[in-house]
């Protein structure tokens, strides 16, 4: 999707995610307040120099990591986007992986992000693509599905 929105703050964010690079990691308080919170299914922190450690983290646990924004639902100070995260697993599969997820962001009165909250699911979109956990997970969700007979 192309970082063109109507609103210059969701332009900016989305354009930021989507070609975000390790070099760019250090550059994310032009993006964050200084007191913004983050929380995605493994993390919950507040300041800049917290989210930079996630996202370097991420660069340094991956292979390739990218983030493919599909939607943007924008209004007053917030939006939700919806995105794709590609990725190869270092240690495991070298085949690329996507997690569907979704973001909520809340921006202050700069235009710097103060609440990015992730929502995806780890179970799902992670542990079911990975050796031996993978096939417990794929093992369990069909014992405890509707359809299961």
């Amino acid at each position: 999707m192309s970082a063109r929105h109507a609103d210059a703050r969701v332009a900016r964010v989305v354009a930021m995610f989507e070609s975000i690079t390790p070099a760019d990691v250090s550059r994310l308080g032009e993006f964050y307040a200084c007191d913004a919170c983050f929380k995605d299914p493994f993390n919950d922190v507040r300041g800049v120099p917290a989210i930079e450690r996630i996202f370097a983290h991420m660069f340094v646990a991956l292979d390739s990591p990218r983030f493919v924004v599909r939607d943007i639902v924008a209004e007053g100070d917030q939006c939700f986007l919806t995105w794709d995260f590609l990725f190869r697993f270092r240690r495991f599969s070298r085949e690329e992986q996507v997690v569907h997820g979704g973001s909520h962001l809340r921006f202050d009165a700069q235009g710097r992000v103060v609440l990015h909250r992730d929502y995806w699911d780890p179970a799902e979109e992670l542990y079911a693509h990975l050796p031996l956990i993978g096939v417990l997970m794929r093992t369990l969700r069909r014992r405890l599905s509707a359809g299961a007979g």
